[in-house]
């Protein structure tokens, strides 16, 4: 989609009401939005490709499946994934000169180290956070998001993608010099992946600490729910209520099942027979593959290779 003029807002897909005026606001927002959105189903389908549950929750956005709108682990991931995402999306852009209200992000307060000096073209993270925010927390904040508890959930875990994603800012640096040499180098403070962002907070899921939204003084706040488990930190991932197991099909619960999927025989982690096919069982075949293989350099300039034949094993859930 062209996005020219403010009309074509009202047209987005899977759009909340709140979105539409910062849409209109912010027109030249919209394709780093939506790479932002791809971006978001490519990291959380990656990062959870050896798991029983494997991101296919996403695919069908702006259509979620149940499993991401009951308040599960797997919702505080995607929420905070997307929250950090569009943030990364916008800091990215306007580095790269695409959005015209906004350019490189500011020089680091910090003095430069003795053989570095700040330059280069800094991601605006600044931007991005205030952008990104009023984008991805705007439909939280309705009353048609849900309830109380899962409202004030869903802005938690988003807050904290941003918070992955600021803590993540790193310096990086090019070197100059003749031949290659590194006598000046230039550095600026940049973001690494999202994939990266996204294996940070899949740490994050696997410690999710689940909650309950209750008074606690003069306001209602988010409260572990079983007790030894101190308070709920900004960097903590939170939620509501128990993950279905994801090994069979039940579309109410969101979980399409593990039959057929592909599992590792010698693995002992998620992606091992054992837990990925809970105990159903696997079937194994064989594979023949083509691959390039006895490459070797030609002058000049280019790499010629033979194509072998290899036989490998499946091994696929029952």
């Amino acid at each position: 989609v062209p996005w020219d003029e403010p009309q074509r807002c009202r047209l987005l897909a899977g759009s909340a009401p709140a979105q539409v005026p910062v849409c209109r606001r912010n027109l030249e927002l919209m394709p780093s939005v939506a790479r932002a959105a791809a971006a978001t189903r490519s990291a959380c389908q990656a990062a959870f490709a050896a798991a029983r549950w494997n991101c296919s929750s996403v695919e069908r956005a702006p259509a979620l499946a149940p499993d991401l709108l009951r308040g599960t682990r797997e919702s505080a991931f995607v929420h905070a994934l997307a929250a950090a995402a569009v943030t990364h999306a916008i800091a990215r852009a306007c580095a790269s000169g695409e959005l015209p209200l906004c350019s490189c992000g500011p020089v680091p307060s910090e003095a430069p180290g003795p053989d570095f000096q700040w330059g280069g073209c800094a991601d605006n993270l600044r931007y991005g956070l205030q952008l990104g925010a009023a984008f991805a927390d705007g439909p939280l904040k309705s009353s048609r998001a849900g309830t109380r508890a899962s409202r004030a959930v869903n802005l938690h875990n988003s807050a904290v993608g941003r918070q992955v994603l600021s803590d993540s800012l790193e310096t990086k640096c090019k070197c100059h010099g003749v031949s290659g040499s590194c006598s000046v180098k230039t550095c600026w403070k940049g973001l690494p992946s999202l994939g990266e962002i996204a294996s940070d907070l899949r740490s994050k899921y696997l410690a999710a600490i689940k909650v309950t939204h209750r008074l606690l003084g003069p306001r209602r706040q988010l409260v572990p729910k079983e007790m030894g488990v101190g308070p709920v930190k900004e960097t903590d991932l939170v939620y509501l209520i128990n993950s279905p197991d994801y090994c069979s099909v039940n579309p109410q619960l969101g979980s399409l099942g593990t039959q057929d999927r592909q599992c590792n025989k010698s693995s002992v982690g998620s992606d091992g027979c054992d837990l990925m096919c809970c105990g159903r069982g696997y079937n194994t075949y064989s594979e023949e593959v083509l691959e390039r293989c006895h490459c070797k350099y030609r002058w000049c300039c280019y790499v010629a290779c033979r194509t072998c034949r290899r036989t490998v094993q499946r091994h696929v859930c029952k």
